[in-house]
């Protein structure tokens, strides 16, 4: 600052007051005055708190999913149970009939309809999980709440739709004879470590879909490829009879095979537990937790790049 004094010279005036704010790094200013990045992600247990606190939206966009999901289908809800049952009915054609993986198999309907019922709650979990952030960038960069309410509310829908069609699934093994008995209520626990298990698959291609958008075209061939190692259409135990341990280990570690086998189990008696793998159910417990948890951290710490650019 300089002012000309009255004889024409140049005077300069005292330089400003050094700030308090001087020699401060951009992260120690917002610190200081309280600032924070837009959209920043939240620690894990306040991410966790928030999420619960949008239990309610979650739920409610969840049964609007399953609502308009079928409204342009004549049959509407309908679909829900007739798609796994015409699935089924294929596949008794193909293998039942066809290849004669029936053979040696007691009740083979109720053994089929079980894994096709149980493989496409997975299946449709991962699928829905793989759009449900990029087919809903709109929402996302309209409103601030947890990204991961996208593919939980998903994978809730997918529950809602399988506890439906459970009652076309018992109708079905009571009509082949089953009878029910205590072990049915094993169905829900199994039911409960799948949901959770799918939770955390969904939310792991979740992330990755959102930034690989082909994911969603390559998704059906990989679940169609994992769905024939699944024993749906043949039991594990009997195919790797006389195959080296290391198949039969591999088929037996395998998660949905897990489940396919405790809800078989559960619902028909002449599935024993020596046809189960050892110790299936901590098998279906450590598959929830870690992919469920997994899930969950892998899905959070990309909370801030959903929805940009």
């Amino acid at each position: 600052m300089s002012d000309t004094t009255h004889n024409g010279a140049v005077a300069v005036g005292a330089p400003p007051a050094p700030s308090a704010d001087d020699g401060l790094s951009p992260s120690q200013l917002a610190a200081k005055y309280g600032l924070s990045v837009s959209g920043a992600r939240p620690g894990l247990a306040e991410y966790t708190r928030q999420l619960w606190g949008r239990r309610h939206f979650i739920n409610e966009f969840a049964k609007a999913r399953t609502q308009a999901q079928y409204t342009q289908a004549r049959l509407g809800q309908l679909w829900q149970v007739m798609t796994p049952l015409l699935n089924a009915a294929v596949y008794y054609l193909i293998f039942g009939l066809l290849i004669g993986t029936s053979k040696g198999i007691d009740n083979f309907i109720a053994f089929l309809v079980t894994g096709v019922f149980i493989f496409t709650f997975t299946q449709s979990s991962v699928l829905s999980g793989v759009r449900a952030v990029a087919g809903n960038l709109g929402l996302i960069r309209a409103l601030h709440f947890p990204r991961a309410s996208m593919p939980v509310a998903l994978t809730l829908m997918q529950l809602q739709q399988l506890l439906m069609s459970m009652f076309v699934l018992v109708a079905i093994v009571l009509m082949t004879g089953e009878v029910p008995d205590a072990s049915w209520l094993l169905v829900i626990p199994a039911l409960l470590t799948q949901w959770v298990f799918n939770t955390g698959l969904a939310l792991m291609v979740a992330r990755i879909g959102s930034k690989m958008t082909d994911l969603a075209q390559l998704m059906p061939f990989i679940l169609r490829t994992w769905m024939y190692m699944s024993g749906v259409m043949y039991s594990i135990d009997k195919l790797t009879a006389t195959a080296p341990g290391f198949v039969r280990v591999l088929l037996d570690l395998n998660p949905v095979a897990v489940y396919i086998d405790l809800v078989r189990f559960a619902l028909i008696d002449s599935v024993t537990s020596s046809q189960l793998p050892p110790h299936v159910w901590a098998s279906a417990v450590g598959w929830a937790v870690v992919v469920g948890i997994g899930g969950y951290v892998y899905f959070w710490k990309a909370e801030e790049q959903y929805g940009r650019g």
